[in-house]
């Protein structure tokens, strides 16, 4: 039986809204149990990076810089493994969700090599935010 669930999706898309600019070491988020989340046209949500790798359900999050606010563009599903582009620079990569202020917004929790904030990356309102399906290696030429 094959499990393999995830086909090609389109990118989610969408725009900066605010820059964020502090890190923390005692956060406390909490990983979702969920791989995917739908983003609706028009919802705000949070991107928040973490040199943390534990995507178990209910794992505490606690190193965490914040980047800032996107506005989705269009509707789209934002998958776990999903890369993050902002401006045009890959960031990282989709680990999972914190669901701690929803209904009014998911905190996307990004891995990153080392914890990095919104002016460390140099971002700035009104910046394109992609969330995209990791594309498999190419073998040969």
């Amino acid at each position: 039986m094959n499990l393999n669930e995830d086909g090609g999706k389109r990118a989610v898309r969408g725009t900066l809204v605010k820059v964020l600019t502090h890190s923390r070491v005692d956060r406390g988020m909490r990983m979702e149990e969920f791989a995917s989340r739908c983003v609706r046209q028009g919802e705000v949500h949070e991107l928040v990076t973490t040199d943390q790798t534990d995507d178990e359900a209910g794992a505490r999050i606690d190193r965490v810089g914040f980047l800032g606010f996107v506005e989705v563009d269009r509707a789209g599903v934002i998958d776990r493994g999903d890369e993050l582009w902002i401006g045009g620079q890959l960031v990282g990569t989709v680990l999972g969700f914190d669901s701690c202020h929803f209904p009014n917004h998911y905190n996307v929790l990004v891995t990153t090599a080392q914890l990095v904030t919104g002016p460390q990356l140099g971002l700035a309102p009104e910046a394109d935010v992609v969330f995209q399906q990791k594309q498999p290696a190419q073998i040969g030429g």
